[in-house]
């Protein structure tokens, strides 16, 4: 892991702070700033800022790599009711995780799909997952295009051992924040539309959109659920 030039009273305030202006973005689109759900991001960051940030009241980490988690995941103060796993899955790191996260929120295709059913199965547990879209058709990221997505579900609601409970997106970075605007948008219609069909096994309760630069954004447009982890932690270095 790389080192991290803050303490735990440092996370615990960035905390603070970020749950004011997440409830700030969330008033002023008229919405009730309990909605939003905070996830504390923690790629390379160590144990301990982790702990910290769990003392101050946060309750759902996400995890990018099936290793880091692996060789983190017995230092936590929590346990995997509380962490989603959020990064590119490869299907032969499923069997290692299928036990340490409550929900996969980066479901790209249908072959990553069936090899989380089967472990999913051999665990004789259910997973929550959300399918990860890729909004702004990027080659250079992965996610499903947007027009995969209905198909994709009305193949999923036949999955007995996964729950679809939403959506995620990683808009493209470094665009003008009205163009950030218009992807957000976007996705909380494509939400809003598969929620209105009424699908079987399929339940639309999670949007999770929006990250340190842009959270503040994706709250305005809809997101309840944001994934920050520099805003807590900290930039790696």
């Amino acid at each position: 892991m790389m080192a991290n030039p803050l303490t735990p009273e440092d996370v615990r305030q960035n905390l603070r702070e970020l749950r004011e202006r997440i409830a700030g973005a969330a008033r002023s689109a008229g919405r009730d700033p309990g909605e939003v759900r905070l996830m504390a991001v923690t790629k390379t960051v160590p144990p301990e800022l982790v702990n910290a940030a769990w003392e101050e009241g946060v309750r759902l980490f996400g995890e990018n790599r099936a290793q880091e988690l692996l060789e983190k995941a017995e230092a936590y103060a929590f346990g995997p009711e509380h962490i989603h796993f959020i990064g590119t899955l490869q299907t032969n790191k499923v069997r290692q995780i299928i036990d340490r996260v409550s929900c996969v929120q980066s479901v790209n295709s249908i072959h990553l799909a069936q090899e989380l059913q089967k472990r999913a199965l051999a665990a004789g547990r259910t997973m929550d997952i959300l399918l990860e879209v890729n909004i702004g058709g990027e080659d250079s990221k992965t996610g499903m295009e947007q027009g995969a997505v209905t198909g994709m579900l009305e193949k999923l609601s036949n999955f007995s051992a996964l729950r679809v409970k939403g959506l995620m997106c990683i808009p493209p970075f470094g665009r003008p924040p009205q163009e950030t605007e218009g992807y957000f948008s976007r996705m909380h219609k494509i939400f809003v539309d598969i929620k209105d069909q009424k699908m079987d096994n399929i339940s639309m309760e999670i949007l999770s959109m929006g990250m340190t630069g842009d959270y503040q954004l994706a709250v305005r447009c809809g997101a309840n659920l944001v994934r920050v982890g520099t805003g807590i932690f900290g930039k790696r270095i």
